[in-house]
């Protein structure tokens, strides 16, 4: 059985941080989703809560104009630094109260998987070894504020770092924006023993791979032809960094022309990626999408229908593009063991239409 060498300075972060993560999942959101507050109003509170602890130069950092540019401006490589305040730059009731904001604004799933992908950041520290200190830090992750929180008017926020980007903008008390949405793990699967709350067999992505393969294999051979765009898997998801999704005529097999099972095994796959953020939210998309009918969602594969050789998949509807690829080898060399994997909104990101 391999195990890493010991790396006491990640593992001692990752304690800490899994703490907070327990405090802002247990004391702030639950209690309001189970009064039945909608999620602006929770993303209000927890927000100007956490705002009312900061000092001067903690503000200028956290607080920009909504209209701003960096707003739209997201990424989810391991920058030195990016917009907002990083919690490594705060104290434990500020981290605290930055993760009961995030908390707010997703869902129990989104909230367990955002800070498992904050944690593999430790796991990534150790495989790495010494070097690896300043970009694999389970601490810089950026909270940003856009605006003014209030219930009217139009507000946003961000949390950003590496393998993690969640957009929000909330307008009169209600979501209005919600993307881009993206997530990402390495390694896909731990495949060593390591220390700290993460172990072996670790698969935060689990489901948006395990899911997709299902549907790729169980379709007949000739639908599954239709469904292949390509026999090499691309080396990334498109439209990194950008504002929005450049439109593109939909690829693939329509889930029209599959079978009943196929098709709830598309659905399926969809509910997970909707099923990150509060149950209002991803119920309007799902609402959406069925509403728009089984002949306006496709589903597109490129690459290998099994585990560690490099895969990506393509589902498509008229609102919305989940895109996810696994070609990168984790940091031991496992090929395909690094997943990322974004949900955009083809109307328009960050609440701004395409013109």
């Amino acid at each position: 059985m391999k195990s890493l060498p010991s790396n006491s300075i990640a593992v001692r972060a990752v304690l800490v941080l899994g703490s907070l993560f327990l405090i802002g999942g247990t004391t702030a959101a639950l209690v309001a989703m189970q009064a039945g507050e909608e999620p602006a109003g929770q993303m209000l509170t927890y927000t100007n809560a956490w705002v009312a602890t900061l000092d001067d130069a903690q503000k200028t950092k956290a607080l920009l104009a909504f209209d701003g540019e960096e707003r739209t401006n997201w990424n989810f490589i391991p920058l030195p630094t990016r917009k907002g305040l990083p919690l490594m730059e705060m104290t434990t009731p500020q981290k605290a109260a930055a993760l009961r904001a995030l908390r707010a604004a997703v869902s129990e799933a989104g909230y367990e998987k955002s800070s498992k992908i904050m944690m593999l950041e430790g796991v990534l520290r150790q495989m790495e070894g010494a070097g690896s200190e300043e970009r694999r830090n389970p601490e810089k992750y950026y909270l940003t504020v856009y605006g003014t929180p209030a219930a009217t008017g139009t507000w946003g926020f961000s949390f950003e770092g590496h393998h993690l980007s969640l957009n929000f903008v909330c307008r009169d008390s209600k979501v209005v924006g919600s993307t881009p949405q993206f997530m990402a793990a390495n390694p896909a699967e731990i495949k060593s023993d390591v220390e700290g709350p993460l172990g072996k067999g670790t698969r935060v992505l689990r489901q948006e791979e395990e899911l997709a393969f299902a549907l790729i294999n169980g379709l007949a051979a000739e639908l599954r032809d239709r469904a292949t765009i390509a026999a090499e898997a691309p080396a990334e998801i498109r439209f990194v960094g950008q504002p929005h999704v450049t439109p593109t005529d939909p690829e693939g097999l329509p889930m029209s022309d599959m079978d009943e099972q196929s098709q709830r095994r598309v659905m399926g796959l969809i509910e997970v990626y909707a099923r990150s953020l509060p149950a209002s939210i991803a119920n309007q998309r799902l609402a959406e999408i069925r509403e728009a009918g089984p002949e306006s969602i496709h589903f597109a594969w490129a690459g290998a229908v099994k585990p560690h050789v490099g895969h990506y998949y393509r589902v498509q509807g008229k609102s919305f593009l989940i895109e996810f690829v696994n070609t990168q080898p984790d940091a031991e060399g496992t090929p395909a063991n690094h997943i990322h994997a974004v949900w955009r909104d083809v109307r328009g990101d960050f609440a701004l239409p395409i013109e």
